[in-house]
């Protein structure tokens, strides 16, 4: 049986343009190629955990044009679960305009338009899904009142919940302790955390999250791999070497199939192994979803050198 992942947070389409560096103030730089596909932290990561094995149902609102059409078109085709997607009416599809620089660093500004309309009334009419989930995935691309409404549903039954919490904001503390395992970057972790605006390393941020009620925290680095915290256990997880070219979704790579292969009843050290090769392979291709690979690709790529200790 495949694992019922129900991942709740934005859609929107990315609309690409590679530039030799990320432009800064008032610069204007010529770009060499544009390209439009899906996108939006939520939909990346319900992809992700479709093609690592998932039965996925994503939560998400898009607006009524051509761009919600055609992503709810593209989830369907990867066996996501799209009956909980709502169409709003007169609002625009969220949209995400991202730069890739020719060293694979990427800057995106996102107008979130139909995700501001996932609001708790929506989500209450999906309570059923929700309860029926072996784990349910978030992110911060939507109003933060629904990420804390379904924290509360899924804890009160009990079922694990993982934030990814990017864009970084601060959380509320009483929603922290609700919440199974977050998995910040280092730029969130030192927000979260407290440890503003740089933490001193990984460890600091770590145990500062977690002693506000989380019981994991797993802090990606980047191509410097991952870092856990575990209840007392610390795991360093080293990042596999390829060569990058978009680092666009590389996250939401590692935090879908972090989640399937937690579901399917695999230790931390064993799902982060997985979802390193996984977001490694994501940084070599251009775009979101489209970089995201299947299960099945992974099998032939890397050997990952994990310790755990």
């Amino acid at each position: 049986m495949k694992p019922k992942i129900t991942v709740i947070g934005s859609s929107n389409t990315d609309m690409i343009c590679r530039v030799p560096s990320i432009p800064k103030p008032g610069e204007t730089l010529m770009g060499t190629d544009f390209f439009t596909v899906q996108g939006g932290k939520g939909a990346n990561q319900a992809v992700a955990a479709a093609r690592a094995g998932g039965d996925v149902t994503f939560i998400a609102c898009v607006g009524n044009d051509a761009f919600g059409q055609q992503a709810i078109e593209a989830y369907q085709k990867d066996g996501i679960n799209t009956s909980c997607i709502q169409i709003v009416n007169e609002v625009a599809t969220g949209v995400a305009l991202i730069n890739v620089a020719d060293s694979g660093e990427n800057s995106i500004s996102v107008a979130p338009g139909a995700n501001a309309h996932l609001l708790p009334e929506t989500i209450e009419k999906y309570r059923d899904i929700i309860l029926g989930s072996d784990i349910v995935l978030m992110q911060l691309e939507i109003p933060i009142e629904t990420v804390y409404y379904v924290a509360r549903i899924a804890h009160a039954a009990k079922i694990p919940v993982v934030l990814n919490p990017a864009p970084a904001q601060k959380i509320d503390k009483e929603v922290m302790k609700l919440l199974t395992l977050v998995t910040p970057n280092e730029h969130e972790a030192s927000l979260l955390s407290g440890c503003w605006p740089e933490a001193r390393d990984e460890t600091e941020s770590a145990a500062e999250i977690q002693k506000q009620g989380v019981k994991s925290v797993i802090i990606t680095t980047g191509n410097k791999g991952a870092y856990c915290l575990d209840g007392n256990n610390i795991g360093v997880f080293e990042g596999l070497k390829v060569k990058a070219i978009d680092t666009t979704a590389a996250g939401d790579t590692f935090n879908g199939y972090l989640v399937v292969e937690i579901a399917n009843g695999k230790s931390l050290p064993q799902a982060i192994e997985v979802a390193n090769k996984a977001a490694a392979i994501s940084v070599t291709r251009m775009g979101a979803q489209s970089s995201i690979p299947y299960a099945n690709e992974l099998l032939s790529y890397f050997e990952t050198k994990a310790h755990y200790f």
